[in-house]
Formats: structure tokens, sequence, C-alpha cells
């Protein structure tokens, strides 16, 4: 009698074995079925190969949140494209209005005006430009976000930098910035699409300029970190951590729109890079690192 109840306990216990495999394995099967779906553009649902009822359900309802993840995943990209359509169409329609404004600005730069009508027509200019650049960005936003997948090659970052900085040394010498820098010697070779890059850098070094109280310090170093750094008052943590945020602009800096850094932060990522800003008053530092791979 003991030895029956023995070989049916041992029974029941490798029974049990069994099936507490068969749904570790089953599991690890939905986990994995779960990051494919994840990672890839797929309708496929998730099978189990067990035939628990509990695995079964557990399976089911992951199913179904599943799929209303892909509608939602769908209903916002339509959105974003509906959105970027808008921001497009939008920045042409304002383009003749605006031209024609600057026109009888200029034809009325002409005429011989009061001190007081001068003084209106100076604000007139200083909004139209303001205009002209906020469309000017607009475009080039959706014109980024619309873009299809850039081509990464194997370039030296260090002379794509050292061209965009280039690039600003008009700008920089009418502002009476003398920029500090300290780049590598030897080349720091990364995968990238160099359009992609120059107009990360060339955003980065336009914001510094708005708001550089007249100085500028560029490094890098040979693990591909680039480090820009200028003296900004009047910023906290707060409004540098939303520097990124699409849209939001800064009231001390006039001539912000609040794209160019979001620009170089999406083109960044793009390239399986990091993009960040501190700061540390009165010190606003961007820190760009471009991986390896």
């Amino acid at each position: 009698m003991v030895w029956a109840l023995v070989f049916l306990l041992s029974v029941i216990i490798i029974l049990l074995c069994i099936k507490i495999g068969i749904m570790k394995a089953s599991s690890r099967g939905i986990a994995d079925d779960l990051k494919d779906w994840l990672k890839t553009d797929t309708n496929t649902l998730i099978t189990v190969s067990s035939r628990d009822k509990d695995l079964c359900y557990l399976t089911g309802v992951i199913n179904d949140e599943l799929l209303n993840l892909r509608n939602e995943h769908l209903r916002c990209k339509k959105g974003d494209d509906e959105l970027k359509r808008a921001i497009t169409n939008i920045s042409h329609d304002l383009r003749t209005p605006l031209t024609a404004i600057c026109g009888y600005t200029e034809l009325l730069s002409r005429e011989k005006l009061s001190d007081k009508g001068t003084r209106y027509l100076n604000l007139i200019n200083d909004r139209t430009d303001a205009l002209k650049r906020l469309m000017e960005e607009l475009l080039s936003y959706s014109i980024v976000t619309s873009a299809k997948e850039l081509v990464l090659t194997k370039v030296n970052i260090v002379s794509i930098l050292e061209n965009s900085l280039l690039g600003f040394y008009g700008s920089m010498k009418e502002k009476g910035i003398e920029p500090k820098i300290d780049l590598p010697e030897e080349e720091v070779i990364r995968e990238v699409d160099e359009g992609a890059l120059n107009r990360v850098f060339e955003n980065i070094i336009s914001n510094a300029l708005k708001y550089s109280e007249g100085d500028l310090k560029v490094t890098m170093d040979t693990q591909g970190k680039i480090v820009f750094e200028n003296t900004s008052k009047g910023l906290d943590n707060i409004v540098v951590s939303r520097l990124f945020d699409r849209f939001y602009t800064v009231e001390s800096a006039n001539k912000s729109t609040g794209l160019g850094l979001s620009i170089a932060k999406q083109l960044t990522e793009q390239m399986n890079g990091t993009i960040m800003a501190e700061y540390d008053d009165p010190m606003l530092k961007i820190t760009v690192k471009m991986s390896g791979k």
C-alpha cells in the first residue's frame, strides 16, 4: 500500500514537473513573441503552444491589448501625418501674403516718414522677420519629420563640426564672440548621415548664439562626445529641461521658435546618438554623444 502511494505521488510529481516545464516554455514563447511584435510592424497575433486555460486566457488578453495598441498607433500616426501636411500647407500659404507685406514695407521705407512712423515701420519689420523665421522653421520641421530614413555612412565627425563652426564665423564676429574650441587632432569616425549631423550642429550653435552672453565653448573628445557651453543668464532648470520640446519658446529669446533643438534631438536619435541639456547657473551646456556603432 505504501509503495503504491509512493508510486502515485511520484507520477503526480513527474506530471506536475512536465506541466510546469511546458508552461515555462510557453511563457518564454509569449515573451519572445511580444518582443518581436513590439520591434516589428506586424499584425501577427501571439500564439501559445500550451493548452493551459490560464495561459490561453492571458494570451487572449495580451492580443486584445496589442490590437488596441496597434489601432492607437495608427490613429496617432494618421494625426501626426495630417499635422505635418497642415504645417507644410500653412507655411506655403503664408508665403504669398508675407512676401506682399515685405514688399509694401520696403516701398514704405523709401518714403519720408515721421519719427513715430519710422518707429512703427521698424516694429512691423521686426515682426514680419520673426514670422518669416517661424514659417521657415515650421517648413523645415515638417520636412525633417516627414523625411525617409537617414543614410548612415562612416565619416569623420570632427570635420563636420569644424565646417559647422566655420559657417557661423561671421555671426560670431558680429556678436563679438570669440569661441573657445578644443577638438581632437585625430579623426573620430562614426556612422552618421553627414547632412543630418551638420543640421544638428548648426541648430545647436544657432541656439547658443541666441542665448549667449558673449561666449561659446565647444569641446569634443575621441569618444564622440561633443559639448557646447555658453553663459546664459535668466534661464533655469525647468526651462532648460523643455528646450527640446516642440514649439516651446523661451520668453527671453524673442527670436526663438522652439523648433531648432527639437529637430536636433530627433535627428540625433535617428542616428543612434543622444543629446541632453544641463544648466549650472549661469552656464548652459548641451551635450551630444554619437554612438560608436
